[in-house]
This record gives C-alpha cells, sequence and structure tokens, in this order.
C-alpha cells in the first residue's frame, strides 16, 4: 500500500514537472535536459550512455533507461512520452518519404554489374550484409570498400569505422586498392578508424561509441563496416542452451547498427560466416550464420561464392525494392572488375 502511494505521488510530481517543461521548451528545440525527471547527473548517465539527444530517448525503451539512468519505470515512460511528443513521430506521406530518401547516397563499387544489382551501389541508411564461405571476396569488398567511400560525392573528408573481429583488416590491402582507383593511399588510411574487437561485448561496444565519434569528434561518418558480424557470437556461445541468450545480444547488437545507419544516414557493411546444413539433400546446403535475427535487421543480403576461372559471384537473395539476380566479378592485384 506504501509501495503503491509513493509511487502515486512520483507519478503526480512527473505530471506537474512534465507540464512545466512543456510551457518552458517544447519541439525540435528541446533537450534532454528540458526532459521532466531528468536532472545534470541523470543527463551525464544518459550521455555518456549514448543517449544524449531527444531523438534517442523517444527511441528507447523503458528497460533500457531504467537500466542506464537507475530511474523508475513511470519516469522512463515520462521521459519517452516527453520526447516523443517533442518531435513529430507520426505517421508521413509517401511523397514526403519519398523526398527524405532523395537523402540517400550509394556508395558505388565501380563493377558494373554489380553496382546494377544493387540499385546503384551500398546504400547509406541501411545495413547491407555478405555471407559465404571462406575465400568468396567478403573481406575483399570490405577494404574495397573503404576506399571507394572516399569518392562519395557532396562529402567532405567521409570517414570509415572498422571493427575488425578476425584480424583481418591489412592497410597495404587498402594502399593497393587505393592506388588502383587513383586515390592518395596516405590519405585513404588517415579516414580509416580500425578497433579490433576481442569478444562479443567488445564488439557492441565498439558499435556503441561510434555516436561518440561523430557527435563529440565531429567525424563525418558514411561507413561502418563489421568484418565479421557472428565470428565471436559463435565461438562464445556453443549449443543450443546458449542459443536464446546469443541471439538476443545478436539482436541488440544489430539494432544499434541500424539505428546508426537510420540516424546518421550512413552505410553499414557486415560481413557474415555460413554453415552447411546436414539435412539439405538438394540445393546449396550453405546457409548464413544467425539465422532470423541477423536476416531480418539487414536490409540487403548478399550471398557471394567462387565462380568459374577464380571470379566471384554475388547473389542478391533479399532486398525490400531490388528483383534478385546475380553478377560476377573479379578480385585483382589494386581493384574488383568485371568480368
Amino acid at each position: 500500500m506504501k509501495e503503491r502511494k509513493e509511487e502515486k505521488m512520483e507519478e503526480e510530481k512527473m505530471e506537474e514537472e512534465l507540464g512545466q517543461k512543456k510551457e518552458k521548451k517544447a519541439g525540435k528545440d528541446a533537450t534532454i535536459y528540458d526532459i521532466p525527471g531528468v536532472g545534470a547527473a541523470t543527463a551525464e548517465k544518459l550521455t555518456e550512455a549514448g543517449f544524449g539527444d531527444i531523438m534517442s530517448i523517444a527511441v528507447a525503451s523503458p528497460s533500457e533507461l531504467v537500466e542506464i539512468a537507475g530511474v523508475s519505470e513511470i519516469v522512463a515512460r515520462k521521459m519517452i512520452q516527453f520526447a516523443r511528443s517533442s518531435l513529430d513521430m507520426g505517421f508521413e506521406s509517401g511523397d514526403a518519404l519519398l523526398e527524405r530518401r532523395a537523402k540517400i547516397k550509394k556508395i558505388k563499387t565501380g563493377i558494373k554489374d554489380v553496382d546494377a544489382l544493387i540499385g546503384g551501389g551500398f546504400e547509406t541508411g541501411a545495413i547491407t550484409e555478405c555471407f559465404g564461405q571462406y575465400g568468396s571476396a567478403k573481406t575483399q569488398i570490405a577494404h574495397w570498400l573503404a576506399v571507394q567511400v572516399q569518392k562519395l560525392e557532396g562529402e567532405q573528408d567521409p570517414t570509415v569505422i572498422y571493427i575488425d573481429t578476425e584480424n583481418t583488416f591489412r592497410p597495404e590491402r587498402i594502399m593497393q586498392f587505393a592506388e588502383g582507383s587513383g586515390l592518395d593511399p596516405a590519405e585513404v588510411l588517415k579516414k580509416i578508424r580500425v578497433a579490433r574487437a576481442y569478444n562479443s561485448d567488445h564488439q557492441m561496444l565498439l558499435a556503441e561509441k561510434v555516436e561518440d565519434l561523430i557527435r563529440d569528434q565531429k567525424l563525418n561518418v558514411k561507413l561502418v563496416i563489421v568484418d565479421s558480424l557472428t565470428a565471436h557470437f559463435r565461438a562464445e556461445f556453443v549449443g543450443r542452451g546458449t542459443l536464446a541468450e546469443r541471439q538476443q545480444k545478436l539482436n541488440k547488437h544489430m539494432h544499434v547498427l541500424s539505428k546508426l545507419a537510420d540516424v546518421y544516414n550512413l552505410c553499414v557493411y557486415v560481413t557474415n560466416q555460413v554453415m552447411a546444413k546436414p539435412d539439405q539433400f538438394f540445393g546449396d546446403p550453405t546457409e548464413a550464420i544467425g539465422g532470423n535475427i541477423v536476416a531480418h535487421n539487414s536490409t540487403f543480403r548478399i550471398y557471394l561464392r567462387k565462380g568459374k576461372k577464380g571470379s566471384r559471384v554475388a547473389k542478391l537473395i533479399d532486398s525490400p525494392n531490388l528483383a534478385d539476380g546475380e553478377a560476377a566479378f573479379m578480385v585483382e592485384q589494386n581493384k574488383l572488375t568485371n568480368i
């Protein structure tokens, strides 16, 4: 009874504070300091955890805010309610959405058939997953994109974040690709920030830190690469008993990457490992790791495999707006090219 009374008092206090702060400041000019229940200490906790603006609060869940800020669930819900009311988060017309999508950019690979396959290049504001067996060119494409993003039109000093989970990043390869693309290798390398992730928690933390680089260091991040997405999760969570926990963590990680892509209009490129389905008697038994969690969170999914005479074949198997298809290409000493 006493607990219920305290909750009621807290709720009434929140209602009063909410009304006062709505009068004081509302709309897109509001900051986290204008949210009811948020003082200097709470704001600092939220900012350190990557919730430094109204939008991040508006799209958060109450449980996240309870854990991060140490507030009650009632306060957390009021914070979210205020943030959402301060933003225009309702429905919008199709033509308005089309106009907003005009801001989407495409990182062209320069491989004519591949660019045609994926609608003109790797799209910003989206997650593109490439999966395939070892040697299928997943990491080669990652290095190639890290160079090609420097040619993105209308962008000054585009920066690449490379989260390396398998010790596959090679600056020498970047230099080769830069020379093949007619760019200064030293300048290209300066615009790539690489971090080695040693376990799944470290990997998730690095993804969360990308927002700090954008907001605090003012870096123009246009490409985030995770190579590979599932290696640590696959190694650390072994057996069916750990599957639920693995998928839950993987889902959270993918949501962080998706939010980065959407909020900052950058391209997220992730590579994924595969496994062979032992019960597959007909067709290709290759299946991507991560199951439906990775599949549903990826905007575009590309299956890479080895082709004839040393070529590689990219097969688009999932896209919200493009037809399935295939494109072949070659991996050469200093570039990726059409066959």
